[in-house]
């Protein structure tokens, strides 16, 4: 039965602490979140979860969000600051927060921090993480403390960095850090430590090192992602490229994460081994080894793009009409939208109708031309059709294309099985009323390695002219439906 004393998390919109609220919500757990700007978490999180706002960084505005709190998760991270002073940023807010959650008589708070010996000489990014346990410790307030090594899991900061190397590059200079050994551990087993941690017994805090069941090289870390995702890569160590000019280079081959990875590539020197084994004898987590983690990290990546809407992923600044070529994790998205002024029936009829002798209402003599392609290639071409003209259900072959999702009037998702250098899939969307319908058009495609990526980007003019042809027929088509009914 779930536990009635009320749970805190500070950082719950981060990588760690968002998941961490779906494990706490699907265990019935009473929740608050603070966050500096509530409307962005208040959409994210369950109706019993309360949000209040607060800032570490202002001390007063903790008072009412610490108040009656059993357990306090301290996630919060300034690494993404811009800011130079990111390590006083964070003591800071450490200390607020503690400060705070001593005077409301908080039971425990529980950090996530990083895996090192502070007896090492250590980057500033590492001895920020431990300076912050620390100072949450001289609150007064017992404090359990994890110090974790590599995490892998879809999203998070180390793998989608390892991804973004071994995805771009099939030969790689790498230097003395790629040596480094490390603990990496799966996403899933630190929630699991994070949440027995609000069920231990009243007592002093302590400090757990907790990783992998594998210690590996960071090398190893980018082989076994590139054997998984079927990939040959060749990796040449020299001794000459420090830690600093390697985040140099990382800030060209991955510029999306040049600014937070340069701090993290900085401590990459350093170990991150698990010396203290007490986290095996006081919780009951046996983390999994490498393999499995990625592999989960790569399978729960598909999970979420089968239940991703991509209309739920826009920007709160306003609705997004278009997205072209735009990466999400190993994907690139092509979306496109527009408006007709018929019902959702209406708009959705040419959609569930496409394919077969109706062709795919844009561009089909190049649809027949990359057909006869792929039957060159000892693929299915295009010449299956359809099962029925109108209807369609999960499991369909569509021409080419395999029904993978479908919700009548609502949604239609198509997997590719032509012969591609990677994963392809093609979604439509219908959003709307009885009198107006916006219909979304989202083609997503997986490369695999630098062919993949070539494939992509020589035939993405001819895939724009297809794609918005396609959805211009769309509604035209549409239009025409409501009159017929």
């Amino acid at each position: 039965m779930a536990s009635s004393r009320l749970i805190l998390i500070a950082g719950a919109s981060g990588y760690v602490g968002g998941r961490l609220l779906k494990r706490l919500e699907a265990e019935g757990r009473s929740l608050r979140c603070l966050a500096r700007r509530p409307e962005h978490l208040a959409a994210r999180v369950a109706a019993t979860t309360e949000v209040v706002a607060a800032d570490v960084r202002d001390r007063a505005s903790l008072t009412r969000a610490l108040e009656g709190v059993d357990t306090a998760y301290y996630l919060v991270h300034a690494m993404g600051e811009k800011s130079a002073a990111f390590a006083s940023e964070e003591r800071l807010g450490a200390i607020n927060f503690g400060d705070a959650a001593h005077v409301a008589g908080v039971r425990r708070i529980v950090y996530l921090g990083g895996l090192a010996d502070p007896a090492d000489s250590l980057s500033a990014h590492l001895r920020s993480r431990l300076e912050v346990g620390e100072v949450l410790r001289q609150s007064g307030v017992p404090v359990v403390e994890f110090r974790a090594s590599i995490i892998i899991g879809s999203g998070s900061l180390s793998f989608e960095l390892v991804r973004s190397l071994v995805e771009r590059l099939p030969l790689m200079i790498c230097p003395r850090w790629v040596a480094t050994q490390a603990q990496p551990i799966a996403i899933e087993d630190v929630l699991a430590y994070l949440v027995a941690a609000a069920d231990l017994p009243q007592g002093p805090g302590r400090v757990y090192e907790i990783g992998g069941a594998e210690v590996v090289s960071y090398g190893d870390v980018m082989r076994e992602y590139a054997r998984q995702r079927g990939l040959k890569r060749v990796l040449i160590p020299v001794p000459f490229l420090t830690p600093f000019l390697s985040s140099l280079w990382l800030g060209l081959v991955t510029p999306v994460f040049a600014h937070v990875g340069r701090k993290l590539i900085a401590g990459v020197s350093n170990p991150s081994v698990v010396r203290d084994p007490a986290a095996l004898a006081d919780f009951a987590v046996r983390p999994r080894g490498l393999a499995q983690a990625i592999s989960r990290a790569i399978s729960n990546e598909d999970r979420e793009l089968a239940e991703t809407r991509w209309s739920d992923s826009l920007g709160s600044a306003g609705r997004q009409r278009t997205w072209a070529g735009v990466r999400f994790g190993t994907r690139l998205v092509d979306s496109r939208t527009v408006d007709v002024p018929v019902g959702v029936a209406s708009a959705f009829a040419p959609i569930r109708r496409i394919g077969g002798a109706n062709g795919w209402y844009a561009a089909n003599l190049l649809w027949r031309i990359r057909g006869y392609i792929d039957l060159l290639a000892g693929g299915v071409g295009m010449r299956r059709g359809r099962r029925d003209p109108e209807e369609l259900r999960v499991g369909d072959h569509v021409d080419s294309w395999r029904v993978e999702a479908y919700e009548p009037n609502r949604r239609l998702r198509l997997a590719a099985e032509m012969k591609l250098p990677g994963r392809a899939w093609l979604e439509f969307e219908v959003e709307g009323d009885d009198r107006s319908s916006t219909i979304r058009q989202t083609a997503v495609f997986d490369p695999v390695g630098l062919s993949g990526l070539a494939y992509w980007y020589a035939l993405y003019p001819a895939h724009a002219l297809v794609f918005s042809g396609m959805l211009e027929a769309l509604a035209a088509r549409s239009r025409r439906e409501r009159r017929r009914s």
